[in-house]
């Protein structure tokens, strides 16, 4: 089986071997690794029935690989297969949200809109 059926969306070609994605709970963040080294970082604050995301961060050598958007992929649907609700205070995670479709339902936003520039990719 390849990849490509088993991720039927447009993140399929962001897949490649050597990068894999955890959530490390001793840090409060996801984490997405390329060849063992890490690369992007989504941190977030773990509250009653809820994860709520602060900062997403690519290191400089990683961006312009369409990294940080595999990890809010994974990051998303991990909190959404735990039963929680998402709570998107980090402009990136904000803006990955607007974008994609079927977390909807799954989303509490916060009163105020998240400010900075989502530029992780």
């Amino acid at each position: 089986m390849s990849n490509h059926d088993r991720h039927t969306d447009s993140l399929a070609d962001s897949f490649r071997a050597g990068v894999t994605t955890v959530r490390n709970d001793k840090f409060h963040r996801y984490e997405l690794h390329v060849d063992g080294e890490l690369a992007v970082i989504s941190q977030f604050i773990d509250r009653p029935g809820h994860i709520d995301f602060t900062h997403t961060e690519t290191k400089p050598q990683f961006k312009g690989q369409g990294l940080a958007k595999v990890l809010a992929h994974f990051a998303l649907d991990d909190v959404v297969a735990s039963g929680k609700r998402i709570i998107p205070h980090c402009p990136y995670i904000a803006s990955y949200l607007q974008k994609h479709e079927g977390y909807e339902q799954d989303v509490d936003w916060p009163a105020e809109k998240p400010v900075g520039e989502p530029d992780n990719d």
